[in-house]
């Protein structure tokens, strides 16, 4: 495993980052297809041992049931001291005005009830999971600057939004003295590379580091175009994300693959790692193998030729992921 630190902080990480939207419980508005704590267990005592440090969840994720299994497994298996917890705040979690968005009250009650469900005093990473266009960016700012100095957090994070916002909320920091963001978890791949625009050159500009989502575009890089599965049949989100004309950069990973004679995921991930922004990508591991290809792509060196062959076939998208 490779380590490096996340853009300009301090805050050493892996290569890799384990997903952990994989586990929940269905019954709390998870997806049909998570896991539950038996099942994960062997997931994250494999990362671990692989030397993954960094696990990311999200209090949205299966109505907080992902936090409790990822706190208890990561609580059983590893000192506090030796993994980066992540989580996020933002989405519905309960009525009334503390139960979503990212004002003052709602980040403060919802930060205390992460740390509740993971069973810690302070998680490494506390991440605003969009934009709330509700809010004042200065009241967000100062408040996630309080989570830190009250010792509830040690870093802030942001994700998917556009360039500008992500810029603005940086200088507000700045003017009020204030925690900035030392990273960006974005929507990045193969087949979304409109991070490329604006958003990976500000990252790399303002030294923050990218901790991309979705690297394998829902699994769709991994397998042929048409291939249904449960997730594919269940995920409304995913389906606004690609369209039919990605086909032939699925197209080309299949070709550079079996060439290879590797899974296309390693090629997937490999590309992703590669660039010069990309810090450590978010992979989603409901299967050993998964973990197995996230490893192994770690060791994949594409040529300038075969990255050229994967890049060819992109067309532009309409910005996605952002809400």
């Amino acid at each position: 495993m490779r380590y490096e630190k996340l853009g300009g902080s301090g805050l050493e990480v892996s290569a890799l980052t384990l997903g952990c939207m994989s586990w929940g419980d269905p019954s709390r508005g998870g997806h049909p297809w998570v896991m539950d704590e038996d099942a994960a267990r062997p997931i994250v005592r494999a990362a671990l041992e692989a030397g993954v440090t960094v696990f990311d969840t999200a209090n949205v994720y299966s109505g907080g049931s992902s936090e409790e299994i990822t706190g208890r497994l990561l609580a059983e298996m590893a000192p506090r001291d030796e993994v980066v917890i992540a989580t996020k705040v933002h989405g519905r979690m309960g009525p009334g005005p503390t139960g979503s968005g990212l004002s003052r009250a709602a980040i403060m009650a919802q930060v205390d009830a992460s740390l509740r469900r993971l069973g810690v005093d302070h998680v490494d990473l506390y991440q605003i999971h969009r934009w709330d266009p509700r809010t004042p960016i200065e009241e967000t700012m100062e408040a996630l600057h309080d989570v830190v100095k009250a010792g509830k957090a040690r870093y802030l994070g942001a994700s998917s939004m556009y360039a500008w916002q992500f810029a603005k909320a940086q200088h507000v920091a700045d003017l009020g003295g204030w925690t900035r963001f030392v990273s960006m978890q974005n929507h990045y791949n193969l087949i979304y590379r409109e991070e490329e625009r604006e958003m990976l050159p500000l990252c790399a500009d303002m030294g923050v580091g990218v901790i991309p989502w979705s690297p394998l575009a829902r699994g769709r890089l991994t397998r042929d175009w048409d291939t249904e599965t449960a997730r594919v049949q269940t995920d409304e989100f995913g389906a606004t994300l690609y369209r039919e004309g990605d086909r032939a950069v699925v197209d080309a990973v299949a070709a550079v693959a079996g060439r290879r004679g590797i899974p296309r995921a390693q090629v997937a991930l490999a590309w992703l790692s590669s660039r010069p922004s990309v810090t450590s990508p978010i992979v989603g591991v409901t299967k050993p193998q998964h973990l197995t290809d996230a490893l192994a792509s770690l060791e994949v060196e594409l040529t300038d030729d075969e990255v050229a062959e994967l890049e060819a076939g992109y067309e532009p998208h309409a910005v996605a992921g952002h809400r």
